[in-house]
């Protein structure tokens, strides 16, 4: 989601304060190499988060090293070029609008085989310009997967900055958000999933890139901040055939609602978008 302040909507040692990355049959922790392109809002956290768990990031923007934010190292990431950032790494998170995707492509393909790409896109047709694919019923993932013409992962794309940001939480926390995550293959799929819990979240299993869909904007699992309890239902009750048509009007209730009112706080933006649903 477009990320206009200060509403902001989105759009190692041991291993505080999230779990560490276990190898499946061993638990043993697994450090990864991890280049995240994008050093925005969702990117930065992203890196923070993930050094602090203790894998190696790298970080980049479209510009001069120099320029990445520096909260997004202040955990022990480097900032490096964007031609350098997939070099190695065991997962690459491309963390751009989805209008970016066609200009990434040469980069992300020149990550190892074997590295896990994860996408956290979103299509909205008023910032990205309309993807006639996608308006005839592509889903969102498949397209950004034959640009990259890569398996792809999609996660963390369900969660607005702010709760990224500030609502990250304890393993079994009453109250903790889920994120879902969608991948045809299964090895990648658990990777992301793990990620996902050491950025503060439950992962939960979203299946399919051809049911990613559920997740993408104009759906009740989107930017709805769901335990993970909830978010099943949520994913089900999904509607292809309308969810194109509920974003837009997602964005729109949203901007009459601060023309009219003013800005108002993000647990009153959540309980909003919940209520479209």
């Amino acid at each position: 989601m477009a990320r206009p302040e200060p509403l902001r909507i989105a759009l190692s040692g041991d291993c505080p304060p999230f779990p560490c990355l276990l190898h499946p049959r061993h638990h043993e922790r697994t450090t990864m190499k991890i280049g995240i392109l994008g050093a925005g809002n969702i990117g930065s956290t992203l890196a923070e988060r993930l050094s602090t768990a203790g894998h190696e990031v790298s970080v980049a923007n479209s510009r001069d090293p120099k320029t990445v934010n520096p909260a997004a190292l202040s955990t022990g990431a480097t900032a490096v070029w964007a031609a350098d950032v997939t070099a190695g790494a065991d997962v690459v998170i491309v963390s751009v609008s989805l209008e970016q995707t066609p200009n990434l492509a040469p980069l992300v393909s020149q990550a190892p085989a074997a590295a896990t790409i994860i996408d956290t896109s979103n299509y909205f047709p008023h910032r990205d310009g309309v993807v006639e694919a996608i308006e005839n019923g592509q889903v969102e993932s498949l397209w950004v997967q034959e640009q990259y013409q890569r398996p792809i992962v999609k996660a963390w794309n369900a969660i607005t900055t702010q709760s990224f940001d500030d609502k990250a939480s304890q393993p079994g926390s009453a109250e903790r958000i889920a994120i879902p995550v969608a991948a045809d293959q299964d090895t990648q799929r658990a990777t992301a999933m793990a990620l996902v819990e050491e950025t503060g979240f439950d992962a939960f299993d979203a299946g399919t890139l051809a049911e990613s869909w559920r997740q993408q904007p104009g759906t009740p699992a989107y930017t709805t901040d769901l335990t993970i309890d909830q978010l099943p239902a949520a994913l089900a009750k999904a509607d292809a055939r309308r969810s194109a048509r509920r974003r837009d009007l997602m964005m729109e209730i949203i901007s009459e609602r601060v023309e009219a009112e003013g800005l108002f706080d993000h647990d009153r933006l959540i309980a909003l978008v919940r209520a479209l649903f």
